[in-house]
């Protein structure tokens, strides 16, 4: 989503509108000399550019299975792409769905999970408060408006989705910023589209930040990305990582995870609301962040590769 006026600057200055589709990306390696951030390793930061008509705005990540990513933008459009490392592929570039859609409250992806096994993904749509479930061609889907989200702002609604390896569904309210320090969360115990009706509970974030996105991790937890906007140079962003235990959510109740790591001081900043977790070598995890440059002038397409050799798996 745009963020508020503290990052007004990089929003009210856009990048032109192309009418250029063709399948092009250049990922430039940025420079880094801190190598440890946290429980994580720095492997590469990279910026994202292209002159695409579909590319920029990337508020959601998903890792696939033939080593490819997957972003959705907050104008519903994707980009499923080779990051560094993997086996060259071109880039591909579409509008979810099959068509582009101007009025953003209807496209404005904000989350997205997999299911590997059953070529199927969902997508969470902060604008409507409403999940839809694509394959992986992403060109028809089906969508539902929990009732449990009804009453959740259309500017900062459900910003984090992640499906779980045992079937269950985890949303995070972003929430309106100097709201309550608490945020509405839900757990479905399964397909959201198929109609489970979820467990109720608020969700407490690192102080000053809030759930931009979240990701599933194979021992069952899950790594939830925050942001925080302040007045700081050379970038307002922030952002943090925690660990969290879906074991221990009541309903009713409220949960937190631990920070882990975070995007600060000299690291390359910029606007991260993507997260997404793969295998890594020797036994670790690759966790990648993406950044939404809300299609500003000022901001970058960033994209990051962490290693996390996480004890107690």
């Amino acid at each position: 989503m745009i963020v508020a006026l503290l990052a007004a600057p990089g929003t009210w200055l856009r990048t032109p509108v192309s009418d250029d589709f063709r399948p092009i990306l250049a990922i430039t390696p940025v420079a880094v000399e801190q190598r440890r951030t946290g429980d994580f390793t720095l492997e590469g930061v990279w910026e994202l550019a292209s002159g695409n008509a579909h590319f920029g705005g990337y508020s959601a990540l998903l890792a696939l299975p033939d080593g490819r990513l997957l972003a959705a933008s907050d104008r519903g459009r994707y980009l499923r792409f080779a990051p560094p490392g993997a086996a060259p592929r071109p880039p591909e570039f579409g509008a979810i769905g099959g068509g582009v859609e101007l009025t953003k409250y209807l496209v404005d992806v904000e989350a997205m999970t997999g299911d590997p096994a059953r070529e199927r993904i969902w997508l969470a749509y902060e604008g409507s408060n409403t999940i839809a479930r694509y394959g992986p061609a992403l060109t028809e889907g089906e969508t539902v408006a929990p009732s449990a989200m009804r009453g959740w702002s259309s500017n900062s609604g459900p910003e984090s989705l992640a499906r779980m390896a045992d079937g269950r569904f985890l949303v995070l309210e972003e929430g309106r910023p100097g709201s309550r320090p608490d945020h509405r969360a839900l757990l479905f115990p399964g397909d959201p589209v198929a109609g489970a009706e979820p467990a109720q509970f608020r969700y407490l974030p690192p102080e000053g930040f809030r759930p931009v996105d979240a990701a599933p991790l194979p021992d069952g937890r899950v790594l939830i990305l925050h942001r925080k906007v302040a007045l700081d140079l050379p970038s307002p962003f922030t952002s943090a990582i925690a660990l969290a235990d879906p074991r221990t959510i009541r309903a009713g109740g409220e949960w937190h995870g631990e920070v882990i790591g975070t995007i600060a001081e000299q690291l390359p900043r910029d606007n991260f609301e993507g997260i997404a977790v793969a295998p890594g070598a020797d036994g670790g995890l690759t966790v990648w962040l993406i950044s939404d440059d809300n299609n500003s002038a000022f901001q970058r397409t960033l994209l990051y590769e962490l290693r996390l050799d996480l004890p107690g798996s």
